[in-house]
C-alpha cells in the first residue's frame, strides 16, 4: 500500500476528536504548518498534543489552540502565546509542563518501546514531588495538580521516574523524504521532528522534496521509513520568522 497522500486533508482525514497527537518543530522552526492547517479546516476537538511549544497566537498549532480544538497541552515552553496564557489561566486548558530533555526523552522512548525511564532533572523540585497546576478553575484556584512520582536512587544520587509517550498521530515536517516515509531534516529543523515521528502509532509527514526510493544516500537519512505511515508533498512552505531583529 502507497505511503504517499495527495494532500494534507487527506491525510489527515481520519484524526478524530479527542485524539493525541506528538507535533514536531521548535517555535515556528520545522512546523507541519500543512498538516494543521489541514486540522484546523475539519474542526476536530479535545485534542491532546505532546509538542516542544504551542506555536504563537495566529501560527502552527496556536491556530489550533485559537480556535478551541486543543483540551490539553504537554511541552516544555509556552511563553510566546498570548492565547495559551489567557486559556491556562481561566481553566480552559490542561497544560503540563515538563523540562526540554524530559520531553525529548519521553517521546523518544515511547517510539523505542520502553515504557518509562529514570533521570535527575526535575528530582526536588515540583517536577518530582507533584503540585504543578494542570488546570486551573474558573476562580482561579487549583482544580487539577501534578501527582508525585517515584524516585529511586542510583550510585547514591537521586533519579525520578518520567512515563515514556505513544500518540495515536504524530505530525512532522521534513526536508526531503521518499515515497517509503524515509526523511531527512534540514539543519535544525530536525528538533522534536524524529522524536515526535517516533511516537506516533500513526505518523504523518509533510515533505518539501519527494523522492523515489533509492535517491537517497543510506547514510544521509535521519529518520528511517518504519517509523513512517504516510507522506505528503507540499513543496517548500512560506517560512514565518518568529522574532525579527535588525540592524539599526
Amino acid at each position: 500500500m502507497s505511503k504517499v497522500f495527495a494532500s494534507a486533508a487527506e491525510a489527515v482525514a481520519d484524526i478524530a476528536d479527542g485524539s493525541t497527537l506528538a507535533v514536531g518543530g521548535f517555535g515556528l522552526c520545522g512546523i507541519p504548518s500543512e498538516l494543521i492547517g489541514g486540522l484546523a479546516d475539519r474542526g476536530v476537538s479535545g485534542l491532546e498534543v505532546f509538542s516542544n511549544n504551542c506555536g504563537v497566537d495566529d501560527c502552527g498549532l496556536g491556530i489550533l489552540l485559537s480556535a478551541g480544538q486543543i483540551r490539553r497541552v504537554t511541552a516544555s515552553y509556552v511563553g510566546e502565546n498570548k492565547e495559551f496564557a489567557r486559556q491556562y489561566l481561566s481553566g480552559e486548558l490542561e497544560v503540563e509542563l515538563t523540562p526540554q530533555g524530559t520531553l525529548a526523552e519521553r517521546l523518544r522512548a515511547g517510539g523505542a518501546g520502553i515504557p518509562a525511564f529514570y533521570t535527575p532533572a526535575g528530582v526536588g523540585t515540583p517536577v518530582s514531588e507533584g503540585g504543578l497546576p494542570w488546570r486551573y478553575d474558573a476562580d482561579g484556584s487549583v482544580a487539577i495538580a501534578s501527582p508525585p512520582k517515584e524516585t529511586r536512587e542510583f550510585g547514591g544520587k537521586t533519579y525520578v521516574l518520567e512515563q515514556s509517550i505513544v500518540a495515536d498521530y504524530a505530525l512532522v515536517h521534513a526536508e526531503i523524504g521518499d515515497t517509503e516515509g524515509n526523511l531527512v531534516f534540514n539543519k535544525t529543523a530536525m528538533n522534536f521532528n524524529p522524536l515526535a515521528a517516533m511516537a506516533g502509532r500513526i505518523t504523518i509527514v509533510q515533505v518539501e522534496k519527494l523522492v523515489e526510493p533509492g535517491e537517497l544516500d543510506p547514510a544521509q537519512v535521519h529518520l528511517p521509513g518504519v517509523f513512517v505511515q504516510r507522506v505528503v508533498h507540499t513543496g517548500v512552505q512560506d517560512k514565518r520568522i518568529e522574532k525579527r531583529t535588525v540592524s539599526a
